[in-house]
């Protein structure tokens, strides 16, 4: 291997600097390969005598974004428990050298990143926005395999290690000192030389770090009862939440038990043994295929048409046109705001500037930063300067007559090429532009709530949407940090389109006799994060009436002449339902905070389905296969009728859009695991049973009869 593709190194002082920058990369990631440069490496410096102390940091804008994925790979038990072996003995190498070691983080740093830096004798970071830490190995199904369950839990303490690696978030420069995860911050600037002047100082006598548990935290984790009391509580707390769908958080716990109870060395080969476990199992296979889509999804294939897009217009101060705008600027596009009242605009703008202030007081994000992001915002009452857009977003009432008056407007007072983007959720954008002097400048752009957290972003382009307004609207979608899916127009487009009938097969199951709890309990056991009731509360029980009985909906009826729709949403609205929004929903509701009653269900809502006393038990695969297979079925439709071009798009749009199980990879990885002809069976008996709704798609009764799969 030639070290110079990786790394270079620097001797000054007594100090080698151990400088990082993959070639022909973006980002610094860890081979197996760079794992046995780095043995050679290490040896080198601990035999010359010139050195005193090392300091490893990056030339890239990140320090270590990970491991290499591609390079996790293992057909049987033992295939790769070597390499994870060898790499402990690296990074146990590390950790003992006779010369200290010091990580001089900036940007990402993530996994094996973070378990290199806990190998070293000390971490420095800096206070830039893009510095963060984490070891996010759980959202692949895997665990931290390079000795972090082991370092972290006696760096920083256990409860707040099993914190960190059962949800992979990400830990900021202040949070990290505050935690003992980092022992000094610094300006970006000064990082290599703060970083050589700690080294030197370390040569001199060992850093003396000061215990940063809480009194409570210290007190539980002394003693033996207290640590069997915080790992029985952590299991309870994952079985809870992915209702033990996904074995990482598990295997998470179990190694970090291991090593406390029974020391070290166990815990080392606890974690060897379990990495590999993990590799080998469909959950992670199924991740990480979502992990590399995600990757994929963040090059625009159509970037030789895109035109620059420096200031958006957002009509519309809504819940979702504040979280959009704060997309946008964010990522450093400018925002006009616009609304018909300027108190919408200022509700929009406090609640960007709460999100900002969230990030300033735990120290992710500096104030002046906060205040030059909210600089970007421009409000108004009308289209004055609609000429300096390059794109205009409309999220205001979703009605199709409003939404085609709205686009006049703009019409009338921006720019010939500037692009109008429709927010709409349902309504087609072939008839929002059907009265458009220039219809190949507007396309849809579906995002979903709330926009600042859920990743999906749905373009939809009509036949009419000229390519440069796509490969626009994609690249925007990008650099606001969204995970884009391009479809063709038409009801629902592709997400909503799905998600009617999954909705409708809830209803009409209450109608039934199925209760609320059941429905939503038995689709969180198949591995959606919220039940399909429960998210009807979320959405707006009026929005819900509102897709179906619109176009969505007539379209699903012209087809499907013989379908059964329920109408109960409708009669809920019109009697004054709408949902969490209103505190009158499925659940019920706490006056004062307006949070759900967990376990509560408003058994009035019962009187729209039948009474209370019409409500009796459900098989549990008969609620989960009605309700997954009514969605599997719409999406193998939608890739038949072209609505999505391929089942990858099909699978990055239920998965970050609509919850579909993830560790299941998406309706089409599902359809694949379980086998096309195994689901048109399925179809085919719940078709006998309750009707032609089920009639497996032709494209699926294809695949089965030709033992086809939609993926290699």
């Amino acid at each position: 291997m030639e070290r110079t593709n990786y790394l270079s190194i620097e001797k000054e002082n007594g100090i080698a600097t151990l400088w990082l920058d993959k070639k022909d990369d973006k980002q610094n990631i860890i081979s197996p390969d760079l794992i046995g440069l780095f043995d050679e490496v290490f040896a080198e410096l601990e035999a010359d005598a010139s050195v005193k102390a090392v300091v490893i940091i990056s030339r890239k804008k990140d320090f270590i974004a990970g491991a290499d994925i591609k390079a996790f790979k293992a057909e049987k038990p033992g295939d790769f428990q070597p390499i994870s072996r060898k790499g402990h003995e690296i990074m146990n190498r590390l950790e003992h050298a006779t010369k200290p070691v010091v990580a001089a983080i900036s940007g990402t740093c993530y996994g094996l990143g973070v378990e290199m830096a806990l190998a070293c004798h000390a971490r420095i970071v800096t206070d830039d926005r893009s510095t963060k830490l984490a070891l996010p190995e759980v959202k692949l199904g895997l665990l931290p395999g390079g000795g972090g369950t082991q370092r972290l839990p006696r760096l920083i303490g256990i409860q707040k290690a099993l914190d960190m690696m059962l949800t992979g978030k990400n830990i900021y420069p202040y949070q990290a000192l505050k935690m003992g995860l980092a022992d000094a911050v610094v300006n970006k600037n000064k990082l290599h030389q703060a970083a050589c002047k700690l080294a030197l100082q370390l040569t001199q006598a060992p850093l003396h770090r000061k215990d940063k548990r809480t009194f409570t935290e210290k007190l539980l984790e002394k003693n033996i009862l207290g640590q069997r009391l915080i790992f029985s509580q952590a299991r309870k707390t994952v079985q809870r939440l992915t209702q033990g769908n996904y074995p990482a958080p598990f295997e998470i716990i179990n190694c970090v038990e291991t090593g406390i109870s029974k020391g070290l060395q166990a815990g080392y080969a606890t974690e060897v043994e379990r990495f590999e476990k993990l590799i080998l199992s469909p959950e992670s296979k199924q991740l990480i295929n979502i992990f590399f889509i995600m990757s994929d999804k963040k090059k625009n294939p159509m970037a030789e048409l895109v035109k620059p897009v420096n200031t958006i217009a957002m009509l519309g101060a809504g819940f979702m046109g504040a979280g959009i705008t704060e997309v946008s600027i964010t990522n450093n596009i400018n925002v006009i705001l616009k609304d018909i009242k300027n108190e919408t605009i200022s509700s929009a703008q406090k609640t960007i500037w709460d999100a900002f202030y969230r990030k300033v007081k735990r120290k992710a994000m500096q104030k002046v930063e906060a205040m030059q992001l909210m600089n970007r915002i421009h409000p108004q009452l009308d289209y004055h300067n609609f000429t300096h857009a390059d794109i205009i977003i409309e999220a205001v009432f979703e009605d199709l007559g409003i939404k085609q008056k709205v686009l006049a407007e703009c019409e009338a007072n921006a720019r010939p090429d500037t692009i109008f983007a429709s927010n709409t959720s349902a309504l087609p954008i072939s008839a929002i532009a059907q009265h458009a002097k220039r219809p190949e400048l507007v396309i849809g752009m579906h995002y979903f709530s709330p926009v600042p957290k859920m990743p999906l972003l749905e373009i939809v382009k009509t036949p009419q949407t000229a390519d440069w307004v796509v490969a626009t609207c994609l690249q925007t979608g990008i650099e606001q940090g969204k995970t884009c899916i391009v479809v063709k127009d038409g009801p629902g487009f592709y997400t909503t389109r799905i998600l009617a009938p999954y909705l409708n097969e809830a209803l009409l199951l209450l109608e039934e006799g199925a209760e609320i709890d059941l429905l939503d309990r038995e689709m969180k056991q198949f591995g959606y994060p919220v039940g399909p009731v429960a998210l009807m509360d979320e959405v707006g029980i009026d929005v819900g009436a509102h897709i179906m009985s619109g176009d969505l909906m007539k379209s699903f009826i012209s087809l499907r002449p013989d379908l059964k729709v329920s109408e109960a949403l409708l009669h809920m609205h019109k009697a004054g339902y709408s949902g969490r929004k209103n505190k009158k929903g499925f659940y019920l509701y706490d006056p004062k905070t307006g949070k759900k009653i967990r376990g509560k269900v408003n058994t009035a809502v019962y009187d729209y389905f039948g009474g209370v006393q019409s409500r009796h038990p459900f098989k549990s695969a008969d609620v989960q296969q009605r309700m997954a297979m009514s969605m599997v079925n719409e999406a193998a439709l939608c890739l038949q009728e072209g609505i999505i071009e391929n089942p990858t798009d099909g699978d990055v749009g239920a998965v970050f859009g609509l919850g579909f199980p993830p560790f299941r990879g998406g309706p089409f990885r599902f359809i694949d695991s379980f086998g096309a002809d195994n689901v048109v069976k399925v179809l085919q008996q719940l078709q006998n049973q309750h009707g032609n709704r089920f009639a497996p798609a032709s494209i699926l009764v294809q695949y089965a009869q030709q033992g086809k799969k939609f993926y290699p």
